[in-house]
């Protein structure tokens, strides 16, 4: 007898010992609150606890005290790192375990679900039910955390059926979990020990959480009604202002899908007057503005964009316990909330510059973008599939593009001489193409043409796009600076690479039926010949230049530049009968529209609109007035 009151004796002071320890950890936490090192000191001196009294037999008296202890670690835990909500809550499940040791039943055997199930259906001990619920509403945030909403939306009807069993059931749908989560009765905080955090803020946390999770799946799913809906109620939930901005970030985006831009330019403002540092939120405002054609305000959003970026990062928030924010981790989020690289951002201003015409900030800004590539190119370049970045060679075309426009020809050969020599071991010497239907991306054994797999082929043929191109802007580029004959060796280089591609007809051919590449350089090859034409022209190789027009109007038939070069050049050679002819036939036919290619929906790339502007059959009022008395003396 006197044993075992010695026991008992023991037990209850090692009890007591363990609740002034795990109180004095609490305790030191709320005063200290805020530092990593702290965090990780807490959490390990929780840790220490719990397995002092785990390394016992599991026992009812000492339960309550268990399971407070094991919800205080794990709250660390997830707060300590985003990485410790992966997966499994191990440590939850343990504890059920011991719960049903101490009872008398055991579920090794059982998943997670059922061993919860389980545990709350049978285990009717008074003393452990607000402890079991404070742990319910943890692998509650475990789960909203992994996307399991299914699981989640189980455990707290069983929560539920637990407090009360007579209770209507909540109804059905998509916010029967947010129904479940507001009907949930917060356990009272009568304990031994403090809770680092108590179980209404997590009740709050969680039902922010599921609105915003679930308003993103309703965005996702393209359900903007319901999306818009969800995200208003977690927006007025329990978050930080950097959720918040977050939120209203993704407001904007469900009031631009439902075709109301003002509405999102107003979500865009709270962000950013909620967290000034929502860098997303600038950059879905950009582009709010340009699908409203407000150039200038489209401008100001990047170059405020792009000053936050060149700014040092801000600080790191302080370490904290379980934030919203840690149980929402979705692609849909991460797109929507998808961070700008200040090279995007640079190039998105000078893009939009040298489309509106502000040719000198648009050089501004493409030679900032050059700049960063000196700093090295994987660490100023994002690689994922959502950058707003083009290939580079592109980019390096486009600056050309625009170093030219602002009458810098030198420079744009410069720059263009990169591409040339960065795309010179690209190309192989012979690229068969075939001309039939268009092959899928995907290689198989009948996309197998000359060189290899189509995918390949496809890169070779846009390097090869690119290299012309470079060319061809040299071209325009020493003809502007009266080099004529180096701008003849440079068209003639372009033609001499084009000669590469190889079209071989195994059927008959369709109309559109060529690659996209194929057909950007049949057009690169048409500006090369009239820009060569101009140049033989200016040293009055007429005949030279009378060739070139010919060639360009067989690979473009109609095509209003060669046309009028060709009338031009006849007219030289004194073949007046045939110049006038083709002068007649050139006034009657329609003119193509600038910057639209023939059998393709989109544009012409932004690098090609110089040389179309400057292959443009200048306004010739003397050579028109003479074919004009030419017919009517004949």
């Amino acid at each position: 007898m006197k044993r075992r009151r010695d026991g008992e004796a023991l037990e209850s002071g090692c009890l007591r010992a363990w609740a002034a320890e795990s109180e004095a950890v609490a305790r030191l936490w709320r005063v200290r609150r805020g530092a990593v090192f702290s965090l990780a000191m807490h959490l390990a001196q929780s840790i220490l606890v719990l397995a002092l009294i785990t390394g016992l037999p599991a026992a009812v008296a000492t339960l309550p005290l268990e399971l407070t202890v094991l919800y205080n670690s794990l709250i660390f835990a997830m707060g300590a790192s985003d990485c410790a909500i992966n997966g499994e809550a191990e440590e939850i499940r343990q504890g059920l375990l011991r719960v049903l040791e101490a009872c008398g039943a055991t579920g090794q055997d059982l998943s997670t679900e059922k061993l919860w199930q389980k545990v709350l259906q049978e285990v009717t001990v008074e003393e452990l039910q607000a402890p079991l619920h404070r742990l319910g509403a943890l692998q509650g945030a475990w789960w909203l955390a992994t996307n399991r909403l299914g699981s989640i939306t189980g455990l707290f009807r069983l929560l539920s059926s637990a407090e009360d069993p007579g209770r209507a059931p909540c109804r059905e749908g998509k916010t029967q979990l947010l129904s479940l989560l507001r009907a949930w009765k917060v356990p009272a905080e009568e304990v031994s020990v403090s809770l680092v955090q108590s179980a209404q803020d997590l009740k709050e946390i969680l039902c922010t959480a599921a609105a915003f999770l679930q308003g993103l799946q309703e965005l996702e799913a393209g359900n903007l009604s319901a999306a818009l809906s969800l995200l208003q109620e977690a927006a007025s939930g329990f978050c930080s202002k950097r959720l918040l901005a977050q939120i209203y970030t993704c407001l904007s985006c469900c009031a631009q899908r439902m075709g109301k831009p003002q509405t999102a330019l107003q979500h865009l403002k709270r962000a950013l007057q909620v967290d000034f540092q929502c860098l997303p939120a600038l950059s879905h405002a950009a582009a709010v503005y340009r699908e409203l054609g407000e150039v200038d305000a489209e401008l100001q959003a990047l170059a405020v964009l792009c000053e936050a970026l060149e700014r040092n990062p801000p600080a790191a928030a302080p370490c904290c316990l379980i934030q919203t924010e840690h149980l929402v981790h979705t692609p849909a989020l991460a797109s929507l909330l998808r961070h700008r690289h200040l090279s995007e951002v640079k190039y998105l201003l000078a893009q939009r510059c040298l489309v509106d015409g502000r040719v000198a900030d648009a050089v501004e800004h493409y030679l900032d973008f050059l700049l960063l590539l000196q700093d090295g190119l994987q660490q100023q370049v994002p690689l994922d599939g959502g950058s707003a970045l083009p290939r580079l060679p592109e980019v390096f075309l486009e600056a050309a593009s625009a170093l030219q426009q602002a009458g810098r020809p030198q420079d744009a050969v410069t720059v263009c001489e990169e591409v040339v020599s960065r795309t010179a071991d690209l190309i192989p010497q012979t690229l068969r193409v075939e001309e039939g239907p268009e092959q899928p991306e995907c290689p198989s054994s009948e996309t197998q043409l000359a060189g290899g797999p189509l995918s390949q082929k496809k890169e070779s043929l846009s390097c090869l796009v690119w290299r012309t191109a470079a060319y061809l802007h040299q071209g325009w580029a020493w003809a502007k600076l009266g080099e004529t004959k180096e701008a003849i060796t440079r068209f003639s280089r372009c033609l001499g690479d084009l000669l590469r591609v190889q079209l071989y007809q195994p059927g008959v051919e369709t109309a559109g039926s060529l690659l996209p590449e194929v057909k950007l350089l049949q057009k690169i090859r048409l500006l090369s010949l009239i820009g060569r034409g101009i140049q033989f022209l200016e040293l009055g190789k007429h005949r030279e230049a009378l060739l070139d027009f010919q060639y360009g109007l067989q690979i473009s038939p109609g095509d209003p530049a060669a046309a009028s070069y060709l009338v031009q050049a006849l007219w030289k050679l004194d073949r007046k009968q045939e110049a006038a002819v083709c002068w007649q036939k050139l006034s009657e036919s329609p003119t193509e529209e600038d910057g639209q290619q023939e059998g393709l929906e989109r544009p012409y790339p932004l690098y090609l609109v110089s040389c179309l502007q400057q292959a443009t059959f200048p306004q010739n009022e003397s050579l028109a007035r003479d074919i004009q008395d030419y017919l009517q003396t004949t």
